[in-house]
């Protein structure tokens, strides 16, 4: 009973917290993410995705667990990509890339909503442990959602910017990357755990949030406390 109330004593509490919060964020920042791929390729005449059940917020059909580790480790990540049938658009190039971007796109606006919350909590509600854990969560979430938007802008196969730089392609080029861009998977894993991508997209998260802060009127120096 005492080495069991010596460890709990000495265990980082904030740290566990901070990781539950960081694994409840990511799910929902990639399910997010996946459902907006899903709906944007049904709205532009793909149903593929809701045929295979991908329109759906709940977040156990999208994760992928390499992706969802990263997100923890790294704050950069993925989930299983909505399966598209490009054949069903009416313009195939672009209608992906529209697809791809509405991924990105729905990240950004989740952090903006979720800033949006902080700011509302920071001004209106009083200061106590249940506001302070409810802001780092929600800065926590914006922080991880601008982190996955930003990644997946990378033109690199197979992230969401690759579809929309290689719509510039001839048709046949096109096709023949998005043929094997699976393959490539491996080197993204490798490029995010070396942290090849860190200082850059740091920085550029930082820019963001410092952006969605401002437009929110939430002070920036808290998430920048934590997380940057």
């Amino acid at each position: 009973m005492g080495t069991i109330q010596s460890f709990l004593d000495h265990m980082d509490w904030l740290q566990l917290v901070v990781l539950l919060m960081g694994a409840l964020a990511s799910l929902i920042c990639l399910t997010v993410h996946e459902l907006c791929h899903g709906l944007a390729a049904y709205r532009l005449g793909d149903p593929t995705a809701k045929l295979n059940g991908r329109l759906t917020l709940n977040p156990l059909v999208h994760i992928d667990l390499m992706g969802l580790f990263l997100m923890l480790m790294v704050r950069v990540g993925w989930a299983k990509p909505v399966p598209v049938n490009m054949s069903n658009f009416k313009k195939p190039k672009r209608d992906m890339a529209l697809t791809a971007l509405a991924g990105p796109a729905s990240n950004f606006l989740l952090a903006a909503l979720a800033l949006a919350v902080c700011s509302i909590l920071y001004r209106r509600c009083p200061d106590g442990r249940v506001r302070a854990y409810a802001l780092l969560f929600f800065s926590y979430l914006a922080v991880l959602s601008v982190g996955l938007g930003l990644f997946n802008l990378i033109p690199i196969p197979p992230l969401d910017g690759s579809k929309v730089l290689f719509s510039l392609l001839p048709d046949r080029a096109y096709r023949f990357i998005l043929r094997y861009e699976r393959f490539l998977i491996a080197a993204v894993v490798l490029m995010a755990w070396s942290g090849l991508f860190g200082g850059p997209l740091s920085a550029a998260m930082e820019a963001v949030v410092r952006l969605l802060c401002a437009l929110t009127g939430f002070p920036f120096a808290i998430p920048q406390y934590y997380f940057f």
